[in-house]
């Protein structure tokens, strides 16, 4: 047996002597894919449970929102640049593929830098780059405007639906509904904001933040220390992914953003409205806002029928709680977000864990 087999046989045997009723929360999609992936549900004590929150971006993304995006797509004259996994996410009455099968311009990219060079190379054309994401992928977005203006492109803009995590946390933990006791917490986001915003968590609610890589190793550790904080009435943030993430983040990152964003209320699904948690391109930014240029408006969230998205990114519910769960909501066909986005729940859930299995 290795090393590393060793130091992870020891880390199982330490969480599996937990007694308590203990309920951890991971909050990215990432990690969401892996603890599914790798199986360590099965590894742990019944009274220890993981909770799927709003780690997934997509899945996050209110209804009416993405029924704006579709709306928005099938305008004449409108080229759509997103990533892939917005193209079968579910709206109302249709999606971005099949707005795209009767004729809508929508392309999949890789980055907004080449919707960048798409609006660059084709100055006929309105090219909107699809902005969803966390604090991760927001730089990103902010270098493209930024680009744009100094390339002096009229025919670039962003639809910006990114969100911020810390404020989402922060519902979670005042929810009374919501019974977490500690929070996984993610570790791309981290790269960029660092620790500061669990601290502030951590501190108001009492209840330990730890940031987390995405091997099995890491997430064992980002376990036991969040266990071992909790055995010894210690409620800290943490970081356990102290190979990538600085205490202070990536202040590179977090500048450009507060040159281009500033933080508004945005809607998220499962969670309701949530002050602070968007971010909305700046008013000297305001022709590449999407919204402005096409003077979009907001559009009422309507319920898809049957599916418990909501529930399930809010930590309510589990995948196989929801009724529609392999039945008539599969990867081919999805009824809700977190069944199409790669760092769904419901895909991590399908792929992963079978529906007949029992869940921890």
């Amino acid at each position: 047996m290795s090393g590393k087999q060793s130091w992870m046989q020891e880390m199982i045997r330490e969480i599996q002597n937990e007694t308590r009723n203990v309920s951890l929360m991971e909050v990215c999609g990432t990690h969401t894919m892996a603890i599914a992936r790798s199986g360590i549900r099965d590894l742990l004590p019944d009274n220890i449970k993981l909770i799927s929150g709003p780690g997934c971006p997509v899945c996050v993304t209110a209804q009416g929102d993405i029924d704006a995006v579709i709306e928005l797509a099938s305008q004449r004259g409108i080229v759509l640049a997103t990533f892939g996994d917005m193209i079968r996410v579910p709206g109302t009455i249709s999606s971005l593929q099949e707005a795209r099968g009767k004729g809508a311009q929508v392309r999949v990219v890789y980055s907004p830098l080449d919707a960048l060079a798409m609006a660059r190379d084709n100055p006929t054309q309105e090219v909107v780059f699809l902005g969803i994401g966390f604090e991760t992928t927001a730089p990103t977005v902010a270098a493209s405007i930024e680009a744009a203006r100094n390339m002096h492109l009229n025919n670039f803009s962003v639809f910006s639906l990114h969100k911020m995590v810390p404020p989402a946390l922060e519902i979670i933990f005042s929810d009374p509904d919501i019974k977490v006791d500690a929070l996984i917490c993610p570790g791309h986001v981290s790269l960029v904001i660092g620790l500061e915003p669990y601290r502030k968590l951590a501190q108001s609610y009492r209840k330990p933040c730890v940031i987390t890589g995405f091997d099995d190793a890491d997430l064992l550790q980002g376990i036991l220390m969040i266990l071992l904080q909790l055995r010894q009435g210690q409620n800290q943030a943490r970081i356990q992914y102290q190979r990538a993430v600085q205490e202070k983040g990536n202040p590179v990152a977090q500048d450009i953003l507060n040159r281009v964003f500033q933080a508004v209320d945005a809607r998220w699904r499962g969670l309701g409205t949530i002050a602070g948690s968007g971010l909305q391109i700046k008013d000297e930014f305001s022709q590449y806002d999407a919204w402005r240029k096409f003077k979009l408006q907001n559009k009422d969230d309507l319920a898809i029928k049957g599916c418990s998205c909501g529930q399930i990114l809010s930590g309510k519910l589990s995948p196989h709680d929801c009724p529609l769960f392999g039945r008539s909501c599969t990867p081919l066909n999805p009824i809700g977000p977190c069944m199409v986005s790669q760092e769904g729940a419901c895909a991590a859930y399908y792929r992963y864990i079978p529906l007949k299995g029992a869940i921890k």
